[in-house]
């Protein structure tokens, strides 16, 4: 058997995809899939892995987080993470959480497969493109925590306790309950925060809250 792979995505085409490219040539063997961050650390706990392939944006911890904690408790695994996101800070994030490579979604299948077999090896793999953001921003000497939360001070201290509620995978209700507030009023916060961060999503909005250092899971957990 070949290198043994868990599969992290939360759309089944797209695992189904990535699947098909992974076992293509025999290399590696997709021995495990999970749709969301919790499953994915049930997994990596209790099963033998080589490589883990996390997609950024899963919906209830990000991505980045994830490979944290898989290399928590398993630090023999390899992870790979897949994004869209391109910015410095997110491959900076990637970088910091452990991460031995990270591929863009707008990249090839070749890209993946490069990826996998250089840190199959012992390698890292940020690719060109990648490398390029990660340089510039060590350049600048703002790659660390404290230099990379400015846009974080566009929200008020309830937006960024809610944002932390948020980036612990509560829904709005939970969020309610804890707060103390109307459902209604908490997705008003979120759709503030949205606004004021320039996303549409709640996955963008976790996204940018790991890359910009607010990272809750030490102390959330995945359970809770």
């Amino acid at each position: 058997m070949g290198n043994r792979v868990i599969l992290v995505e939360d759309y089944k085409l797209v695992r189904e995809g990535i699947r098909a490219i992974i076992e293509r040539h025999g290399e590696f063997k997709v021995v495990a899939e999970a749709d969301n961050a919790a499953e994915a650390l049930r997994i990596t706990k209790s099963v033998a892995l080589d490589l883990a392939v996390v997609d950024i944006g899963l919906p209830d911890f990000s991505g980045i987080e994830v490979a944290r904690e898989m290399l928590r408790h398993a630090s023999n695994v390899k992870v790979v993470i897949l994004s869209v996101y391109d910015d410095g800070e997110t491959v900076v994030a990637a970088l910091r959480s452990g991460a031995h490579g990270f591929v863009l979604k707008k990249g090839s299948s070749a890209d993946l497969m490069d990826a996998l077999r250089t840190v199959a090896r012992g390698g890292t793999y940020y690719g060109s493109q990648v490398s390029d953001h990660v340089m510039e921003r060590i350049r600048r000497g703002d790659a660390d925590d404290t230099k990379s939360r400015p846009i974080l001070s566009r929200l008020t201290p309830r937006e960024m306790e809610i944002l932390g509620l948020v980036a612990a995978g509560k829904s709005s209700k939970e969020i309610a309950v804890i707060l103390e507030l109307a459902v209604e009023t908490v997705r008003s916060y979120r759709k503030a925060m949205m606004r004021k961060l320039g996303v549409n999503n709640v996955a963008s909005l976790i996204q940018i809250a790991v890359s910009q250092g607010f990272t809750p899971w030490a102390q959330q957990g995945p359970g809770s």
